[in-house]
């Protein structure tokens, strides 16, 4: 695909991008490169592909949810810088 000088500094108005005229040759390859590459990419056959494959196989581990009773409450609130009826005090966050 081809894409002009003009193209590009249309491109960069939209963007609000300030790119010198010295530079545009430069643009314009590189959009020729990134367009390029996006056809290769349009021409690969997905017929027979699944629409949701991964690389790597994804599933719900789940479990049973339990209560399960830590053992020492005082050793744990030993770390809390401040501590009310037992638990965790933090500042209040809003």
């Amino acid at each position: 695909m081809e894409i002009t000088r003009e193209e590009i500094m249309h491109i960069a108005k939209l963007a609000n991008l300030k790119i010198e005229d010295s530079e545009t040759q430069k643009y314009v390859n590189n959009m020729k490169e990134i367009l390029n590459f996006a056809n290769t990419v349009n021409e690969v056959d997905t017929d027979n592909i699944d629409t949701s494959i991964h690389a790597v196989e994804t599933f719900n581990r789940f479990r049973k949810d339990e209560i399960h009773e830590f053992g020492d409450r005082d050793i744990l609130l030993a770390n809390a810088p401040e501590q009310e009826n037992g638990m965790f005090k933090i500042p209040k966050v809003i």
